[in-house]
């Protein structure tokens, strides 16, 4: 063997020679993350679809909704089991929106106290302006 031509050696992979683990999960942020600010929040949307997925719900609403307009299109057992679906998920998805509500709040107050402690003066600036300002209200 020859060291001198050590830059002359290949490397050579066969298959499974190398790493072979493979996530499979699909990503799906981006749908989240591509929801506008003013339509909503894509953090609280992502863990309601974690309760029930929109077709779910659009379906639990659909059935009910014909039960209601059109008796006999839909068995009224089935009405009463979306319904009672519908206003489970629904509940779920209030206690979501809360959580989320106080752990904002919580961020908020913690940002708050590391600009005191590190900026009293940008601190005090920014108590001073919030009464003028309004807060802009999103719909929920």
């Amino acid at each position: 063997m020859f060291p001198w031509l050590w830059f002359w050696s290949p490397t050579l992979h066969l298959p499974f020679s190398g790493s072979v683990a493979q996530q499979i999960e699909p990503d799906t942020r981006w749908f989240f993350a591509g929801i506008p600010a003013e339509a909503g929040n894509g953090e609280i949307e992502k863990k309601a679809f974690e309760v029930a997925s929109y077709g779910s719900q659009l379906g639990w609403i659909t059935e009910v909704l014909l039960a209601s307009a059109s008796p006999g299109s839909v068995e009224p057992k089935q009405a009463a089991r979306s319904l009672a679906r519908l206003e489970k998920a629904h509940a779920e998805i209030e206690a979501v929106k809360k959580r989320s509500r106080a752990e904002l709040a919580a961020a908020a107050s913690n940002a708050l106290a590391k600009l005191q402690e590190a900026d009293p003066a940008a601190y005090e600036q920014l108590l001073a302006a919030a009464p003028r300002q309004s807060p802009r209200r999103l719909p929920r």
